[in-house]
């Protein structure tokens, strides 16, 4: 297993060109900040993955649309949310077959396919930037602290395993919304649909409060307004 460096935990944008490899799967929603592995043995997703690690290491984790069976070995349509990683480490086995550790990135938006004359997919994406709205700056803390309980609540901890401890007080103080939404809308149970919901906001209140209701816990803080909402939304391409 090849071990990665600091650079391999960045996402140079200046350097990204808006062409990205992508890797449908109907049932894993990725997101950034968080580390997936990754099993690659379909001959098209290991020439995928050769030509990423022979360039940036970056892979466009894509979600299937529903429907998606009638038509795996061909391009079955795909849903426009997208999550870019780095690959931070990989093994290639004896097979051919390669396992890697997949670093969630940045959120994008697919915006139309072309045709590379490869194997596998590739698209033009759009990068998209999460925001923190003004509006919801006095009320951000006591609402993290709340997810961070809720998400507590909702994980599965072994057994002897203390549900309060350093781990909890990063989450609940040290970690950003953002990065606390990302963690929990990956770790929890939670049906595709709403997982695709959460990638595609990029309104850090709104994801937050999104999760709560979802926890059974809603916000009763300030109501949403089109400023804090992001309102109106930007158009696809799609």
């Amino acid at each position: 297993m090849l071990p990665w460096n600091a650079e391999d935990l960045t996402f140079d944008e200046t350097r990204f060109k808006g062409t990205a490899r992508l890797f449908p799967l109907p049932d894993l929603v990725m997101f950034p900040h968080v580390m997936q592995p990754l099993h690659i043995f379909e001959p098209r997703y290991r020439e995928m993955l050769n030509d990423a690690l022979d360039s940036d290491g970056l892979i466009a984790m894509s979600i299937l649309a529903p429907g998606w069976e009638e038509n795996y070995e061909g391009r079955p349509k795909l849903l426009p949310q997208v999550c870019i990683g780095k690959v931070v480490t990989h093994q290639r086995l004896e097979n051919g077959r390669y396992n890697i550790m997949l670093l969630g990135m940045r959120r994008a938006r697919l915006l139309h396919e072309i045709d590379g004359g490869r194997s596998f997919r590739l698209a033009e994406v759009e990068l998209l930037d999460e925001s923190y709205p003004s509006e919801g700056e006095p009320e951000r803390a006591e609402m993290q602290s709340l997810l961070c309980k809720e998400f507590q609540k909702s994980l599965p901890l072994p057994e002897g395993v203390k549900p309060k401890g350093p781990v909890q007080e990063l989450l609940a103080s040290e970690l950003p919304l953002g990065v606390l939404t990302d963690l929990a809308s990956f770790a929890l149970p939670l049906d595709a649909g709403l997982k695709c919901r959460l990638l595609a906001e990029c309104n850090v209140d709104r994801r937050a409060r999104m999760l709560l209701d979802s926890l059974g816990s809603p916000w009763k803080g300030t109501p949403l307004t089109p400023a804090t909402m992001g309102f109106p939304p930007r158009f696809s391409s799609n």
